[in-house]
């Protein structure tokens, strides 16, 4: 009975929850992994109760979803704040002082020996996402890996590379 209804409900909702995920998230991606997400938990909300107006049920725990998205975000961007201040791009092009120059060097030495302390994928991730600014998703797909546990292994690389970094001050 359930999977039927799920389908149904696929048929009659998927385009309208799907713009509306986009609209909440704002991206095609994250709306695209919040869609498949919705339709597992109202699987699993259907295998355990009874559901009179599944329609509405569907779209509020889209908007949970989404919600939760939005907040793993806000925490992952919190996370991801520059190790410092320097503007590395002036560093780069070689118009920054020399003392500037110094300091922004042996900032990266420390950033790239805390990096090398990460464990092997949680190290592949980090560079994957960090530096080929790929997706969670992409990497995800590279990695042969779920998109959750590449933002579990972002997070564990973000508080240890932090760790690292402070026990060095």
């Amino acid at each position: 009975m359930q999977p039927t209804l799920i389908e149904t409900l696929h048929r009659s909702e998927g385009v309208k929850l799907r713009r509306f995920l986009l609209r909440l998230l704002g991206s095609a991606d994250a709306a695209a992994d919040a869609h498949q997400e919705t339709y597992l938990r109202m699987l699993g909300a259907l295998s355990r109760t009874n559901v009179d107006h599944p329609s509405a049920f569907l779209f509020q725990i889209a908007n949970n979803v989404a919600l939760r998205m939005r907040n793993r975000r806000r925490l992952e961007g919190t996370l991801f704040q520059p190790v410092t201040d320097l503007d590395l791009a002036e560093i780069v092009d070689g118009y920054a002082l020399p003392e500037r120059q110094v300091i922004a060097r042996q900032e990266l030495r420390r950033l790239a020996a805390a990096i090398d302390t990460l464990p092997p994928r949680c190290r592949e991730v980090f560079l994957l996402v960090r530096f080929e600014n790929l997706s969670n998703g992409e990497a995800a797909i590279r990695l042969g890996i779920s998109r959750n546990m590449v933002e579990k292994h972002l997070i564990k690389a973000l508080l240890q590379i932090r760790r690292h970094l402070s026990e060095l001050n």
